[in-house]
Formats: C-alpha cells, sequence, structure tokens
C-alpha cells in the first residue's frame, strides 16, 4: 500500500499523521497533477514525469521550478542532514496534519516557493494569511481549506465497499510519501511534511540548483535495496506550450529584422509548432484519462455480471479468471525464486 501513478503500487496510502479531514487517496500521475493545480487556480505551469536525472533530461524541462519525489517511507530524524526546526527565512513550509495529503500539499509547497509562479487567489490568500504562523497551524490551514480539499477529492476513486476512514497504516503496511525539493534564494531545500521544517540540501551556484537536487535524491534511493524500485519523480514545470510559443516569436522577430540563417529559423519554427501539438495532443489525453478516473464504473460492472449470470455464462467467466490469476501467480512466484537463487 502507498502514496501515489498510474501503476497499482503508487495509488496513493500514507504514513498518517493523526488529524483526519477526509482527504480521499490520489494518484501520482503528472495528467492528475497537472488538472489537480490548474483546479486550485495557478496557471502556466505543468507536471512532468521524469525517468533519469541526465542533464539533458532536465535541460529539455526548463524551466523547472521544482520536484516531487514519490518512496516508500521509512522513519527518518534527519539527525544527519541540516534540519531547520525554526523554519528558514523566506521559505513556506507546512507540517503535513492531515492523512492522504502529502502529494498536494508536496505540490503546494513548492508553488509557494517557486519564483515566477502565478499563485491564482486561493494559494495567494493562503500564502498571505499563513505569513506569520508556524509550520503546524499553515498545515492546519492547509488541511483545513475547502477549496484544496475539494479539487483533491475530486480525482477520489469509485470505491464498491466503504473503508473505514480512521483505517491506519501498520508496520506491515507499505507506506509511500511524497516530498519536495525547492530552491529558494541561493539554497536547494526538501520539504517534507513529515519533518518539523525544512531541510536545507545545499548552495545554488549560477542558478543551477537542479545538479545540487541529483546527489540528494539518488542518496535516498541507495538507503533501500537494489530490489525496491518503487520511486517517482515528477518535475513542476512551465508550461511548455507557453514556453514554445515564446520561442517562435522570438525566431519570426529575427526573421522579420533579417538576422540570421532564415531557411534554419523556418525549420525551428515548424519544429516547434509540431512540439505544440504534441502538447495539445497529451493534454486532450490527460483530460480523457482524468474523466476515466472519476468516472463511476461499478454500476456498469455489476450489471454486466447480472447479464452474464442470466445469460448461464458467469460461471464459465469466472473459472477463466481463475485459471488466468493461477497462471501469473506461478510465474510470479517462479520469477521471485529465480531473483532469490540469483542473489545467493
Amino acid at each position: 500500500r502507498g502514496p501515489g501513478s498510474a501503476p497499482p503500487w503508487r495509488v496513493q496510502r500514507e504514513k498518517s499523521t493523526g488529524m483526519s479531514q477526509a482527504w480521499c487517496t490520489i494518484e501520482s500521475d503528472p495528467g492528475v497533477f497537472t488538472e489537480l493545480i490548474e483546479g486550485i487556480g495557478v496557471q502556466g505551469v505543468q507536471v512532468e514525469e521524469i525517468y533519469d536525472l541526465s542533464e539533458e533530461t532536465l535541460d529539455r524541462l526548463q524551466p523547472v521550478h521544482g520536484l516531487i519525489f514519490l518512496f516508500k517511507w521509512i522513519k527518518d530524524d534527519a539527525s544527519d542532514r541540516n534540519l531547520l526546526s525554526g523554519g528558514a527565512p523566506g521559505v513556506f513550509f507546512a507540517k503535513q496534519v492531515v492523512q492522504n495529503a502529502c502529494a498536494t500539499q508536496a505540490i503546494i509547497s513548492v508553488l509557494m516557493n517557486a519564483e515566477g509562479v502565478k499563485l491564482g487567489p486561493e494559494l495567494s490568500r493562503i500564502k498571505e494569511f499563513a505569513s506569520a504562523l508556524n509550520p503546524e497551524m499553515i498545515g492546519q490551514v492547509i488541511g483545513q481549506d475547502k477549496v484544496l480539499r475539494t479539487v483533491h477529492n475530486s480525482f477520489s476513486r469509485p470505491e464498491p465497499f466503504m473503508v473505514e476512514p480512521d483505517e491506519k497504516a501498520t508496520e506491515d503496511d507499505d507506506a509511500f510519501h511524497f516530498i519536495g525539493y525547492v530552491p529558494v534564494g541561493n539554497k536547494l531545500y526538501e520539504l517534507d511534511g513529515l519533518q518539523p521544517g525544512p531541510i536545507e540540501i545545499g548552495e545554488v551556484k549560477d542558478g543551477k540548483w537542479l545538479q545540487v537536487a541529483k546527489p540528494a535524491i539518488e542518496k535516498r534511493i541507495q538507503k533501500y535495496s537494489q530490489k525496491e524500485i518503487r520511486f517517482n519523480l515528477l518535475a513542476i514545470v512551465k508550461n511548455r506550450q507557453e514556453v514554445y510559443r515564446g520561442m517562435i516569436e522570438k525566431l519570426q522577430a529575427s526573421i522579420a529584422k533579417g538576422e540570421g540563417d532564415e531557411s534554419k529559423q523556418k525549420a525551428e519554427v515548424a519544429d516547434l509548432e509540431g512540439k505544440i501539438n504534441q502538447e495539445k495532443i497529451k493534454f486532450q489525453k490527460w483530460k480523457e484519462e482524468n474523466v476515466r478516473r472519476k468516472h463511476n464504473f461499478v454500476p456498469f460492472i455489476f450489471n454486466l455480471l447480472k447479464e452474464l449470470s442470466q445469460a448461464g455464462k458467469l460461471d464459465e467467466v469466472v473459472k477463466e479468471a481463475q485459471k488466468k490469476a493461477e497462471s501469473r501467480m506461478e510465474a510470479a512466484a517462479k520469477a521471485k525464486a529465480k531473483a532469490a537463487a540469483k542473489d545467493k
């Protein structure tokens, strides 16, 4: 069980923090988070999933406002790092006091601290109101905010069975957690709502904060065994269509002035227009996927089973499904045994 993307293990199941404000579990997915950010009134940004921390990948996504990292939670007192329990100047930090809210809170923490992001009325109001509050109280403000909770809960999955709202993760559960990395001034901070304050990662030179974040994330990953691959890294970046349009405007202005190689510049414009179309297709795909996420398929499934039963085909379908499930379990057991033998 864990907090957060499309693969089942990423469905969010978080370490309990006590206070509950009925925030649902949501998926860690760039399409979900992009729509969530738009829903709380922030414009001009989107979320992209990162599969490696190479300079080429990160440069392609510039400008990057911050990173969101999902990992399997293990107890961490941050004693070996620069934990700033009293806070840091100019850093917006909130304690997580609501279960299942850490993904949204990590996103909000990055947005609140990022430069050049238009927060919109709701986050601007919260930031101004919370300026004189301590991290615990700021967490309370976020957890009790109706707009944030409503947008977050709009991504809840319809469930055929009710789950006890006060169910807590046990030691045997796989609890997953989201944290944020964001530069403020000339320093990079890790923002973890389960810690008493921000963690200073290091100094940033010439604005190259991603070079500072990379070893910090890699160090976290190295704490786990080689078998643990359930990590998810996402970047909050400037809206790519806006970036590409800005580049097109500069090229067109250069063409109009007769500067540079016109044929090469026109080819670059055509390439950028193609990238804009790709972004439009991606956003439409995200929209359709989110509609499916939110749709309640339970009545359809119920009626399908009912029709199969009335047609006398339900037993046959169930037996076939059981055979497939057994085959998958056998294949998984063989793969596990093979991996164990290899480790020896």
